[in-house]
C-alpha cells in the first residue's frame, strides 16, 4: 500500500513539472514543447538540489518500464497515415534513422557526462 502511494505522489510530481512546462512553454510563445521544458525544470530543480533524486525515482522507472504502452495508441493513429507512408516511406525512412542516431549519440554523451559527474574518481 505504501510503495503503491509513492509511486502514486512521485509521478504526480512528475506530472506538476511537466504541467508547469507546458505553461511556460504557452506563456512565453518559446518554439520549445511544453514537455521540452518540462524535462529542462526537472534537470534544473535536481541540479539545485531543490528536487532530490529519490523522490521521483521510483515513479520514473515504473514508468520507463512501461513506456511501450504509451506508443500503442500512437501507432494505432499513424494507421490513418498509410497513404503518406507509401508516398513518401524513403524520406520518411531516412530522416526516423537519422534522427534516431543523433538520439543515441547525444544521450550517450549526456549519460557519460553524468556517470563522471557522479563518480567520485571521474571515472567509471
Amino acid at each position: 500500500m505504501a510503495q503503491g502511494l509513492r509511486f502514486i505522489v512521485q509521478i504526480a510530481l512528475l506530472w506538476v513539472i511537466y504541467q508547469l512546462g507546458n505553461w511556460v512553454a504557452e506563456k512565453s510563445h518559446l518554439p520549445i514543447p511544453g514537455n521540452v521544458l518540462g524535462m529542462i525544470i526537472l534537470f534544473l530543480l535536481l541540479l539545485a538540489g531543490i528536487i532530490r533524486i529519490e523522490w521521483i525515482e521510483e515513479g520514473a522507472d515504473l514508468l520507463l518500464k512501461h513506456l511501450a504502452f504509451f506508443f500503442i495508441p500512437i501507432a494505432v493513429g499513424l494507421m490513418q497515415w498509410i497513404g503518406l507512408f507509401q508516398l513518401s516511406g524513403a524520406q520518411l525512412l531516412v530522416s526516423i534513422v537519422l534522427g534516431t542516431a543523433v538520439c543515441v549519440m547525444v544521450m550517450n554523451s549526456v549519460t557519460a557526462l553524468l556517470v563522471r559527474f557522479r563518480s567520485p574518481k571521474g571515472g567509471v
